[in-house]
């Protein structure tokens, strides 16, 4: 069902790999919302993926984007302006890569020209496209980037490796740039801490399946989906949340907050 929670505004989503992922799901609701949408990716992930698919069911053009590269960022953000006539509304971050993980690593023996590069892609990348969007006026006043985040920056999620780092600067990125931003523009800028969750990536870390088990056994509501964490970026998008700024808004059917639950008691005791 569509509110029109976004009609008449324009954005853009990184990230859509293939239909797990969230940020497609989230270009789908914005796109049913009523918002223009223009899509982006790395190069790499672009071939490895479907995003064309994507495109052609939201009608949404499609600019490569390697978000390590300030050319390709600056190329990015005046095309969007381009194409836009004008700056965008809101942003979704949805970017991560740990060649450590890739490679099998451990997080105690980690390669730190790898780290170095997951950094970069997973975190400054969010830093890069937010100083290139200020420089350039791309970002409309009230406007709204949220960036996909999870709880092991705060929490030991020991097969989670370097990506807990990289999600722990996300997060302060967001803070920080969230203070300049909404002080310049009234730009707010928001981090989600989402469930975990069956996508492509996802899916790559050791020992997901048992982890999504336990998550759901720990999660007074269960474990939230894609679909439903779509929808809030959708409501973090419109105007109904233009107070919210610099926050880490867990999504995770209260399974950050939660000590331990009766089924997980049971389940020890098996």
């Amino acid at each position: 069902m569509s509110y029109n929670l976004l009609k008449g505004k324009k954005g853009i989503i990184f990230g859509a790999l293939d239909e797990k992922s969230i940020a497609w799901k989230t270009a789908i609701r914005c796109h049913e919302e009523g918002a223009e949408i223009l899509l982006t990716n790395a190069p790499v992930a672009m071939r490895m993926g479907e995003i064309n698919k994507l495109a052609a069911i939201i009608n949404a053009p499609i600019i490569p984007c390697d978000v390590s590269s300030n050319d390709d960022v600056l190329n990015l953000i005046v095309k969007a302006k381009e194409h836009f006539g004008g700056g965008v509304d809101f942003i979704l971050h949805s970017i991560g890569m740990s060649l450590n993980v890739r490679k099998g690593k451990h997080y105690t023996e980690i390669d730190y020209g790898f780290n170095a590069k997951t950094l970069d892609i997973s975190a400054t990348s969010l830093h890069r496209v937010l100083a290139t969007a200020m420089k350039h006026d791309a970002i409309n006043q009230w406007g709204s980037v949220v960036a996909l985040t999870y709880i092991a920056a705060q929490r030991v999620f020991p097969d989670y490796n370097e990506m807990a780092d990289a999600k722990s600067l996300l997060e302060s990125i967001s803070r920080s740039f969230g203070y300049h931003y909404g002080v310049k523009k009234q730009v707010r800028i928001n981090t989600v801490s989402q469930s975990p969750t069956r996508t492509t990536a996802g899916s790559g870390v050791k020992g997901f399946d048992g982890f999504i088990s336990y998550a759901e056994k720990m999660s007074p509501l269960g474990n939230a989906s894609a679909d439903d964490c779509a929808n809030y970026v959708v409501t973090l998008f419109s105007n109904m949340t233009k107070f919210v700024t610099m926050q880490n808004l867990f999504h995770d059917g209260g399974f950050s907050f939660t000590g331990v639950t009766a089924d997980v008691i049971e389940q020890m005791g098996k």
